[in-house]
């Protein structure tokens, strides 16, 4: 069945293949998109002794020809068919048979599909069917977009197309220039081997007109709107192109119907083989898709004219992330080996390991623990200095300023990209409502007003109002709420096991199992909570999809942002409340020795570590972290897309006959290869685990200055693992024009100004910054640290310890009058004995002031630089008023050259009517001599009509 409903059994055309693969069998015109669906023909049983007719939609007598007029004086086909069920060819009033529920509703999805390929056909679009010459199966409708339906969309949706003209670009002069030539012949090697544009001109772009078309360079019609354009184009008449049946508008209602399975774009042939063709899609792979070159700069502009200015907006994001990353990278390396070198400087930590101090501690539980020397501690002490010195007050500046300097950066390099791929001016398109939407609004329409189905177009202004949407807006309410409940629940459950677990090793009779608490407990405590993030995060991820579903959005853009919006929610929450907890909870509410806060009525709450919880934060922020990259974003990235291709092949090998089909002998056609391939179900996956990641990187780098590092090793898998993806794993996206990256743009604005308010706290609460500032500068004798230890101890009485909480058979039972714990308490011989101490009332005065002063002077220079760095670049600047300039320019030569032209005509037609005229003043004449003298009347008015 070839060109639209071809005779198949002409010519054996049937079985002739586009030895291409991306053509129709006539290997001319272009396969611009495909439909797939699955077609069962019934098996119910006909009248015995009657023959029944033929399927129209296997017929090959039926010929639909290019204008959608029907062939051979049938039908429509929708309606022949609907006839042809009732009755038998020439036996009226003898019904064909009954059809079982699921045979009817196959019918009526062959009925649809009919109607909508016809539809389609009447909007000038041009199809070929494969024959469905088997009980059940695959089919394919291959769809192409001749030149007059590529010239009217193309003028419809303003889609902006080179001109003749063009016009050089002056780039920036004096040490910019000089620089920028240096960089390049550098960087020269990281060069991806693509075709480059020439980067000294442009050409003159302007929205397409039909009109104006002497203004295009069109050299070839076939080649002039490229395959991502012409397959964008088909796809907005398949969304717009409705079917009368249950008035379902467009592809997407009748893929969520299941009259279709797929439609997507075909990719330009096979990204590796033996055959020396190369299209866009192998170069993608060879010098951007493959591992091997992950050194190597990605080529944006041939990834944005393979996939669409979205998905290549995305990929120079995240490039410029993974770039930003490099010099924050490098700075976190010093401040780490900062700290290992000034380790052994470190007087705290020397004198929490000298063991001539002697600094007997109070017990870490009731009646199992005993009393235990500070000096046990140093390993933890020593390690906590690594994270917790001077140097991370300026990393912590250094990030914030690197949030804003990358914020910055990267809408300077927005806007240039604008510029080159002509997204400047871009009009935000009128979007054609969700299939859901429109069933919801259907719905409505036959409640409220009960009305048939034919008069239901005529009431357009009708929408869905918020009292509709009320159950949704509730039940999203109250689910997210629930969502953010379980979280917290989870991470008190994590508490609770940590408090149970350090209190059962605690009674432990094994020495090492006792001493070894601190690290079993936490370590165990981090991997159960990984564990919950990363399946919490899946739930989430599903669980936000289906309360925007209910709420109904109206537009794709509007769903993707409410999706963006929620899961952004569930997921910070579940990743970081962990992390939070251990920053800023845990240790504050203990209580001292003698009072301390219990739960479940025997269980101390837990306390940091001698070392403070720094430390603890850090092992917790870094198990999370390189967990979630290197199962989430790469084991699942990885794994989970194949497992889904084997199930769907598995599976259509289940729906498959087992009849002989010669179409499997043959080499599979691109369309076949291409529906093997997962769905692209969007960029909200990527973008979200790349923001969380952001998080991690600026939120508390303060505890872990090795964050940017980690971040920068995994990006540069995650390019090239999402540059696979892409390339061999996913159907070819819709290209979509955007000019920026949308909400996300918002979402990390507020992440890099959260950063600075969470980490001035981590640097005043959590660190022992403040509390070492002050002592150096307020009670230190000499303006040194020693005796800053026992500055933060306080003393307790152990005689005024509750009964049955004293340690049983202490070793130091005899010996301890006053045990020791860290906090700036009155000692018992004061009046005011375990009150809190003026030294405690002053350090948490500078933690407050510090606070302030470091959130106030980060955002004023987050502010300084925004202000300093221009959003658009100047050079950018300029060459927008010159292309303004110059698209004048070339109008107004165009239009005087019209004008000359209508000109010359109207001179040429003034010519002739003035010789009109003479002619007629010569007849005029001549007829009057002739009137005067009748001899001779005829030699005059020939000789007269000679001359004119």
């Amino acid at each position: 069945i070839i060109n639209n409903y071809l005779d198949g059994t002409q010519g054996g055309a049937e079985d002739k293949a586009s030895p291409s693969g991306m053509h129709f069998r006539d290997s001319k015109r272009k396969v611009d998109y495909v439909l797939a669906y699955h077609y069962r023909k019934h098996l119910t049983h006909d009248p015995p002794g009657v023959v029944p007719p033929e399927p129209i939609g296997a017929s090959a007598s039926l010929a639909l020809v290019s204008n959608g007029g029907t062939g051979k004086g049938h039908a429509e086909p929708q309606q022949q068919d609907r006839r042809a069920l009732q009755e038998w060819p020439g036996l009226p009033g003898v019904k064909v048979t009954e059809l079982n529920p699921l045979d009817a509703l196959e019918e009526e999805k062959r009925l649809q599909r009919e109607e909508y390929e016809h539809n389609l056909v009447e909007a000038g679009l041009e199809i070929e069917k494969d024959p469905e010459n088997k009980s059940q199966g695959l089919s394919f409708v291959r769809i192409h977009a001749p030149w007059q339906v590529l010239s009217r969309e193309a003028e419809l949706l303003k889609i902006k197309m080179p001109t003749k003209k063009m016009y050089e670009i002056t780039e920036e002069g004096g040490i910019l220039k000089t620089l920028n030539e240096i960089w390049r012949k550098l960087t020269e090697p990281l060069q991806p081997q693509v075709p480059q544009e020439n980067a000294k001109m442009k050409n003159l772009s302007y929205p397409f007109s039909r009109e104006k078309i002497y203004l295009y360079n069109i050299k070839d019609k076939d080649t002039f709107f490229d395959n991502a354009t012409r397959s964008r184009i088909v796809r907005e008449i398949l969304k717009r192109t409705s079917i009368k049946a249950r008035n379902s508008m467009g592809i997407g209602t009748l893929i969520a119907n299941n009259v279709y399975d797929a439609a997507y774009p075909l990719h330009d042939g096979e990204y590796e083989g033996q055959n020396d063709d190369m299209n866009e899609r192998k170069l993608l792979y060879q010098e951007w898709a493959r591992y091997g070159v992950f050194y190597k700069f990605q080529p944006i502009d041939l990834i944005r004219k393979y996939f669409g200015e979205k998905i290549g907006l995305y990929f120079a994001w995240l490039g410029l992330y993974t770039e930003f990353l490099i010099p924050s990278s490098v700075v976190g390396i010093i401040v780490f080996l900062y700290g290992c070198v000034t380790i052994e400087s470190d007087i705290p930590s020397k004198e929490m390991c000298d063991q001539r101090n002697a600094f007997t501690m109070c017990p870490l539980c009731d009646k199992f623990c005993d009393y235990w020397n500070l000096s046990s501690a140093c390993g933890t002490a020593r390690a906590s200095h690594l994270f917790d010195n001077p140097a991370t007050v300026f990393f912590s500046v250094f990030m914030a300023l690197w949030a804003t300097m990358f914020l910055e950066q990267w809408k300077r390099l927005q806007m240039r990209l604008s510029y080159f791929w002509d997204l400047t001016g871009l009009e935000e398109e009128e979007e054609h409502p969700r299939p859901e939407y429109e069933t919801k609004l259907l719905q409505k329409k036959l409640k409220n007003k009960n009305i048939t189905t034919e008069n239901l177009n005529k009431d357009e202004k009708e929408k869905l109002t918020w009292s509709d949407r009320m159950p949704g807006y509730a039940a999203n309410f109250g689910l997210i709420l629930f969502m953010i409940m379980l979280t917290f629940s989870a991470v008190f459950g994590v508490i609770v096991y940590r408090i149970t677990t350090a209190a059962a090793l605690s009674f432990s009779t094994n020495e090492t199992t006792r001493s070894n608490v601190r690290v079993t407990v936490t370590a165990t405590a981090v991997i159960i909570n990984l564990v919950v993030i990363l399946i919490l995060d899946e739930i989430y991820g599903a669980v936000a999809k289906w309360l925007t579903e209910i709420e109904i959005p109206k537009t794709e853009k509007t769903f993707e942002e409410r999706l963006i919006l929620k899961a952004f929610l569930l997921k910070f929450v579940n990743s970081y409340a962990p992390i939070f907890y251990v920053a800023f909870f845990k240790g504050r509410f203990v209580g001292r020795p003698g009072s301390y806060v219990y739960v479940f009525e025997g269980y101390r709450m837990e306390e940091c570590a001698p070392g403070g919880c720094l430390m603890e934060l850090c092992i917790q922020l870094s198990i999370i972290m390189l967990g979630k990259q290197l199962i989430q974003n790469n084991l699942f990235e990885i794994g989970i897309p194949k497992l889904k291709k084997l199930f769907r092949k598995l599976k259509d090998e289940r729906t498959e006959p087992k009849e002989m089909n010669s179409n499997q002998t043959k080499d599979p056609q691109q369309w076949d290869l291409d529906y093997i391939l997962e769905p692209f179900t969007g960029l909200t996956p990527e973008y979200m685990e790349m923001i969380i990641q952001f998080g991690f990187v600026t939120l508390f780098v303060a505890s872990f200055p090795l964050a940017p590092l980690f971040a920068l090793l995994n990006n540069v898998i995650e390019v090239r693992l999402d540059a696979k993806k892409f390339v061999t794993e996913l159907r070819r996206p819709d290209t979509v024009r955007e000019k920026d990256i949308g909400i996300w743009y918002n979402i990390l604005s507020g992440i890099g100004k959260l950063s600075v308010i969470i980490n001035a706290f981590v640097i005043a609460v959590t660190s022992d910054f403040i509390p070492r500032l002050m002592y150096q500068y307020a009670y230190s004798q000499n303006g040194t640290m020693h005796g800053f230890i026992n500055h933060t101890l306080s003393y307790f009485n152990v005689s005024h310890l509750k009964a049955g909480t004293q340690p049983e058979n202490s070793l130091f039972a005899q010996d301890v009058l006053f045990c020791r714990f860290k906090d700036y308490r009155e000692p018992p011989w004061s009046p005011n004995q375990y009150e809190f101490s003026k030294q405690y009332w002053a350090v948490l005065s500078a933690r407050l002031a510090f606070v302030i002063l470091f959130q106030n002077l980060v955002m004023f220079l987050s502010v300084l630089v925004d202000w300093m760095i221009p959003d658009i670049p100047k050079d950018i600047s300029q060459q927008i008023k010159k292309e303004k300039t110059v698209l004048v320019d070339f109008f107004l030569k165009e239009e005087h050259e019209k004008l000359k032209l209508v000109e010359s005509f109207i001179t040429r037609d003034k010519r002739k009517r003035k010789s009109g005229t003479k002619s007629r003043k010569t007849r005029a004449a001549s007829f009057s001599q002739i009137n005067r003298s009748p001899k001779g009347s005829f030699t005059s008015f020939s000789s007269q009509h000679t001359v004119v």
